[in-house]
């Protein structure tokens, strides 16, 4: 596909729909959630912002708010731990949510225990800081995983445990299953032993078979699975999967409230876990000067202090908004916009022949959800400078990620970067723009990437307008997209103030 500049007018969107809908027909089923984007994510088209960042967080539905203000307005909830008439009130709602998110996963009680977490990355923590690692025990995982689950390694390292890396195989970046095979091996099934992977690499989008929980449990592992980018628009089933442990963080999936997880935990992995400190709401009995203390039972020995038991009922209310949806029809949605981003964004090429797309991972659908990590080069074959056309897409209201999306594993096996070529930044204790420049300049490789993802409330014009952007970059060098304006150093920094 070469630079016909003009491919992307907006006034030839109505008929490069119907070319779409012609190679998607199903897309035409999903018809209710263009209904549900003009009544409750009308801000969009209000704003002009396409949002392409659903595996950063994802979109509330106006109507949460409005059933969440209004609960809070009609009714007062107090402190959980009381039995007075407020608090029991509080308890009640969180109790009610703490069983709808079970229902929903079909996790049965007697089998699954559902612990609050401030986020997904909490959850991680909770089973890293518990998990009974021993210098008999192994640690295994996918080079795909978020630095949440890479994290756990220094939970086990502390403990003497041998922790394996699994690779992935070029170019789809899926997990090379002889080698997990044969790492699975190694075990002693009598220790305990922990796997974790991502149902979905928030890298790449690949969805890696939920047939490997079962697999692993045979040989004697527990499994941790990462599911935060897979459950947004994708069906799991708990009663059918089994997993020891599953981390969510509810925003990814209907947008509000943040700042609320969850590890869902199966009773028997539960009794394994051992909390190496105790807090507020976790004990039943503690002394100052007796020394002593014993922790509750179930959740509530995780959950520290207050749970946050005014937003939590808003869980419960995003979910139903899912629910009334349908995963599939999400699913669905977001399976053809993704097809049709990948059917654009591969082969196109410069007037001179050079690809202008590099994409990480599945090149088709086969196994893969709405995420789609790539880089750009200009016409002379070099890497056009992510951030920088992180900053260009914002001038056109267009809301992408860019960096490594805390996966560092995947993007360097895609970049094929090798541990001599990181280990300088890690030396100069190197800020990340420092670290990016350091990586282009040594090895012509990319430390980082552009990341699209689409989600509920993505409709097709969304997706042209991001494609017509992309196109604009075609028969361009970087001399002529200018310079980056603003290198941010971490991600808590804030431009302009504002």
């Amino acid at each position: 596909m070469k630079g016909d500049m003009s491919k992307y007018d907006l006034e030839k969107m109505d008929s490069a729909y119907k070319a779409f809908v012609e190679s998607y027909p199903t897309y035409e089923t999903t018809a209710v959630l263009d209904e549900l984007r003009d009544s409750e994510y009308g801000r969009l088209d209000k704003t002009k912002q396409v949002y392409l960042d659903y595996t950063g967080g994802g979109l509330y539905a106006d109507k949460q708010l409005r059933q969440h203000m209004e609960m809070l307005s009609n009714n007062v909830y107090g402190n959980p731990h009381s039995q007075n008439p407020t608090s029991s009130a509080a308890t009640s709602k969180v109790e009610a949510a703490r069983a709808y998110v079970l229902a929903y996963f079909n996790a049965s009680p007697d089998e699954y225990t559902l612990i609050f977490t401030a986020n997904a990355s909490g959850a991680l923590k909770l089973v890293g800081e518990s998990y009974p690692f021993t210098t008999e025990s192994r640690y295994a995982l996918t080079f795909d995983n978020h630095n949440s689950v890479n994290g756990i390694r220094e939970f086990a390292k502390s403990r003497g445990t041998a922790v394996d890396y699994i690779p992935l195989k070029m170019p789809e970046l899926r997990i090379d299953r002889e080698k997990l095979d044969a790492l699975l091996d190694r075990a002693d099934p009598e220790q305990d032993n922990l796997f974790a992977y991502p149902a979905q690499s928030n890298f790449t989008g690949v969805q890696h078979p939920l047939e490997l929980i079962a697999k692993a449990k045979a040989k004697g592992w527990d499994v941790m699975l990462d599911g935060a980018a897979f459950v947004p628009t994708s069906k799991l089933d708990l009663s059918v999967w089994k997993p020891d442990f599953v981390c969510l963080s509810f925003y990814k999936m209907f947008g509000y409230p943040t700042g609320l997880g969850g590890l869902i935990v199966r009773n028997e992995a539960l009794a394994k876990l051992r909390r190496p400190w105790f807090a507020g709401g976790t004990i039943v009995l503690a002394s100052v000067r007796a020394g002593q203390h014993y922790l509750a039972s179930g959740e509530a020995a995780f959950e520290d202090g207050t749970v946050d038991y005014l937003n939590i009922p808003a869980v419960e209310i995003g979910l139903r908004h899912l629910s009334s949806i349908g995963i599939e029809t999400i699913h669905e949605r977001v399976h053809c916009l993704t097809g049709w981003i990948l059917d654009n964004l591969f082969g196109m090429k410069h007037d001179n022949g050079r690809p202008l797309v590099r994409i990480y991972g599945p090149v088709h659908l086969d196994m893969r959800g709405g995420t789609v990590t790539f880089n750009l080069y200009d016409e002379d074959g070099r890497l056009f400078n992510f951030n920088r056309v992180d900053e260009l897409a914002g001038k056109e209201g267009i809301s992408l990620r860019t960096g490594c999306f805390c996966n560092p594993g995947a993007g360097e096996i895609a970049e094929g970067l090798t541990a001599d070529e990181l280990a300088d930044g890690f030396s100069q204790q190197l800020s990340f723009p420092q670290f990016i420049s350091m990586i282009e300049h040594k090895s012509g490789k990319s430390a980082g990437a552009i990341r699209s993802s689409v989600g509920i409330a993505t409709n097709f014009t969304d997706v042209y307008r991001f494609m017509a952007f992309i196109h604009s970059f075609l028969n361009k060098s970087n001399d002529k997209i200018g310079a980056v304006e603003f290198d941010i150093q971490t991600c808590r920094v804030i431009r302009d103030g504002s």
